[in-house]
Order: structure tokens, then sequence, then C-alpha cells
């Protein structure tokens, strides 16, 4: 099956196809330049590339959240669009779990978080085992305090990857919790993670397609905090 995948849940936007889980081609960039003005662009500019065409896709994938709001709606319509003018089938994974596969060389337990600022990260923990990321525990959004403590208990260093791989390191320094860090190829989500995440996931159709947000908007939180304080 070749899958073309999309992640734009972060800073970095990327592009990869996927024949059979391996991979044919990918291109990223962070540029911090809107993502909507550069994923069609990579995916029509790699397409071309590699003498392909939408036609010859079999499936489309993409990170449909946690991550920011504004790059998960980005990369979920831009799939809706490609699936419903196609009339091809598209999976949505968890942008941990794509995000997990950066940890296969590492090996044992990998730390996936986002940025969710107000010092939390999204966050789930997996452990490779038979060459692939098994889940431990599910996506939430989580203190890094509380992080913290959950890394402590556990049986060795984790290996964090991710755009909140740095503020989680330097939190984990302050309070001598030991890790690994992901090296700078492998710290930014991937559009090659999604497609392997997407692998043994039933595909669906457009219309199943939907972002994964976990908590709020901040203008949806602000409003609730306004409505609740009566003005």
């Amino acid at each position: 099956m070749l899958i073309l995948a999309f992640e734009s849940s972060a800073r970095a936007a990327s592009v990869a196809l996927v024949q059979d889980g391996s991979l044919v081609s990918q291109c990223s960039q962070c540029s911090a330049l809107t993502h909507s003005r550069t994923l069609l662009p990579m995916a029509e500019d790699m397409l071309k590339n590699a003498e392909l065409t939408i036609a010859d896709v079999d499936c489309f994938a993409v990170a449909h959240g946690p991550g920011s709001f504004t790059g998960v709606r980005i990369g979920v319509s831009t799939v809706k669009g490609l699936a419903w003018a196609s009339n091809k089938p598209c999976i949505g994974v968890s942008t941990l779990e794509a995000m997990a596969w950066h940890g296969l060389a590492a090996g044992g337990i990998v730390c996936p978080v986002m940025d969710a600022r107000r010092q939390q990260v999204y966050n789930a923990l997996f452990e490779i085992r038979d060459g692939k990321p098994e889940r431990l525990t599910e996506d939430h959004p989580i203190a890094l305090e509380e992080l913290a403590q959950e890394l402590k208990a556990l049986d060795g260093p984790v290996f964090l990857v991710g755009d909140g791989a740095a503020i989680t390191a330097k939190y984990l320094d302050a309070v001598g919790i030991p890790y690994r860090m992901a090296p700078e190829n492998l710290v930014w989500q991937s559009a090659w993670g999604v497609a392997m995440a997407a692998q043994d996931k039933k595909p669906g159709t457009a219309d199943d397609l939907l972002p994964v947000y976990l908590r709020l908007s901040q203008a949806e939180r602000e409003r609730q905090e306004r409505l609740k304080s009566g003005q």
C-alpha cells in the first residue's frame, strides 16, 4: 500500500510517501511559514520527483492531534479535501504515536512531548517492542511536574522526542531525573512517523476523519472564564 502522509501539528511541516513500510520520499520544512502555504506544494513536488500522481496513492494519512489547533486543522482539512476529491480512504493517527517511531533505534521507553504551554505538555509513553512502539499510556495533557514524577518511577531514562523535548529536558535537569534526548534530526515530528503509525490502522472516509485536540483552545478557555466571572 502506498501511503501519502502529512504532518503539520507543530512548527515543522512534512509530507512523506511510504510503500509497504519502506520510505520512498520525504520532504520537510521548519521555517515557521503557515502550513497552508507549504503542505500541498511540498506534496506536489515530492510526487512529481517520484514520478507519481495522486492516482497512484492508495491511502492518505495525517497526524490528527494533539498539537497546534491551527496546524492540526490545516493537516486534517488538507487530507479530507484530497480524500474527497480522489475518492480514496484516509487515516488519522495520534501525533504522539507517530513521534514514538523516532525512538526505534534508541529502544526502551520513548516519551513524546509536545509543548502545550502553561508548563504543560501533551504526552504519552511507548515502549519499543518487536521493532515498533507499543503504547503504555493514553494521550493526555500533563503538567511537567506530574510527568517528572511518572518518569522518576520508571526503570531507566526515557528517550525524549518532540517539539516539547527541550522544555521537558530543562525541567528534568532541574529535578535530577535522567533522560536521553533525541538528536536534532529526530526531535521534530515527521510525516514518515505518521505513515508508519497508519500501517496497522483501518482506513476510513473523509467524513470519518476528525481532529483530536484533547483540550479547549485558548480562546474557548478565555470565553468560559469570562462566563464564569459574569463578564
